[in-house]
């Protein structure tokens, strides 16, 4: 892999421009989704949460309303901003293929930072912690960003966002060079206007994508019962998205 295809800055050099493009009240309602779905779904009482991914706290901020709340990222950057947000909760450095907090939890989530997996191996281990750290009768909640049957090449989006005299003007592109493997590239440009002034910069992230019955497949071989649902979001692009919830038996 080149790695200036993957260089993530996001979550390490210009994870400062995070909280000004995604702005904390554009994750409540669908965090509070998640919340009422994982209650819905659980056998068990649901009073703990792992969040497998947590970035900068986002959805945090609502989960820790309804759980106890502990958070595991791999990105230190996005740590402090998620500490900074939420210095109640619990957060750990660490992968969420090989993390191992040597506790269970009553719910595990993974809304997000799971697209980064980019082979079936790397899912499947992303899924075996989920298992390992849950209760039984616990759900883990995952969602499918990208498969192949969805997938749009060359998709492109704009968020314009400012916060005081800095405005960001952030453009992301979707592309798959190679539609046969687990792969596509995701390409992120910031125009950042500070007092007018102009500065452009240029990020490249790696990304997985698999086919749904990949993701069946691979929960159900680790234990998992698998129910799927269609989930629309509020924000520029709504989905629909394949949300899976999974029951430790």
């Amino acid at each position: 892999m080149n790695p200036k295809k993957n260089q993530q800055r996001l979550y390490k050099d210009l994870a400062w421009v995070w909280p000004i493009i995604s702005p904390l009240e554009d994750y409540a309602a669908d965090s509070e989704r998640f919340c009422k779905i994982i209650k819905e779904n659980a056998k068990i009482e649901v009073k703990t949460m792992l969040h497998l991914g947590c970035g900068g706290g986002r959805n945090d901020h609502t989960f820790k309303k309804h759980f106890k709340v502990t958070g595991v990222d791999i990105s230190q950057e996005m740590l402090e901003q998620a500490k900074k947000l939420n210095p109640e909760i619990n957060y750990h450095p660490g992968d969420m293929r090989t993390v191992r907090l040597e506790k269970q939890f009553d719910t595990v989530a993974a809304p997000d930072s799971i697209n980064y997996m980019t082979s079936r191996e790397d899912l499947r281990k992303a899924f075996q912690t989920a298992f390992e750290h849950l209760k039984p009768g616990g759900v883990f909640l995952t969602l499918v960003e990208e498969h192949p049957g969805k997938f749009k090449q060359n998709k492109t989006s704009t968020i314009i966002q400012s916060q005081g005299d800095v405005e960001i003007v952030f453009i992301d592109n979707y592309y798959d060079p190679d539609p046969k493997d687990t792969t596509y590239e995701a390409t992120f440009v910031y125009l950042i206007r500070k007092k007018g002034k102009l500065r452009i910069e240029t990020d490249h992230h790696l990304v997985g994508i698999f086919a749904l019955e990949v993701w069946h497949e691979l929960l159900r071989k680790i234990g998992f019962e698998v129910k799927q649902m269609e989930i629309r979001f509020s924000g520029p692009e709504p989905g629909p998205y394949p949300l899976l919830m999974c029951i430790k038996p």
